[in-house]
């Protein structure tokens, strides 16, 4: 009876769960689902309060070196959820973080009158950095590149498949799937 009593109890004191589902997004989807598409590096990583001051984003501006796709401009501001401002501190599972002097490559979606926000959250943003051997700019590959074959992709930690590319390889493919979705 004791232990009836307890299940009850518990059942009718648990509170909501509210829980991030990030669900791999193969490269051609974050390639043409994304309105815009830039290689800079941040000037700016700032946190504000959001949504009657009940949450903190971040508010992140890159100076532009160069579009793939779009065009926002020289400098672009977009929004990431999460952040911190004193005390206070909103954690968003899956989200990029970005600190100023970072190269990246950003994929935007651009909400109608609203500032744009990060595809797919960190599977939307690359960093750029030096290879250690060569000191080329080299960006992580996805890790979902998908095949043309239409069989699944298998995901492996560490695939020494994965490599770096280059960033002008990794402008190139972004802009092939780009044509090749336009033919479609």
């Amino acid at each position: 009876m004791r232990c009836a009593a307890a299940c009850a109890a518990l059942v009718l004191t648990t509170a909501a769960l509210h829980a991030t589902v990030v669900l791999p997004i193969e490269f051609r989807e974050l390639v043409t689902s994304s309105a815009v598409i830039v290689h800079g590096r941040v000037t700016d990583a700032r946190s504000a309060f959001v949504d009657d001051r009940r949450a903190v984003d971040t508010f992140v501006t890159v100076a532009v070196d160069e579009y793939f796709r779009g065009n926002l401009g020289a400098h672009v501001t977009f929004r990431v959820p999460g952040g911190q401002i004193g005390r206070y501190k909103t954690v968003f599972v899956g989200a990029p973080e970005f600190n100023e002097g970072d190269e990246i490559v950003v994929f935007l979606k651009t909400p109608s009158g609203g500032v744009p926000f990060v595809t797919g959250l960190s599977q939307g943003a690359f960093r750029v950095l030096p290879d250690a051997r060569t000191g080329r700019r080299v960006v992580t590959t996805p890790i979902v590149m998908g095949k043309t074959s239409g069989e699944p992709e298998r995901i492996v930690r560490g695939d020494p498949a994965r490599r770096p590319l280059a960033i002008e390889t990794f402008r190139d493919l972004v802009r092939q799937v780009l044509s090749e979705a336009a033919v479609r």
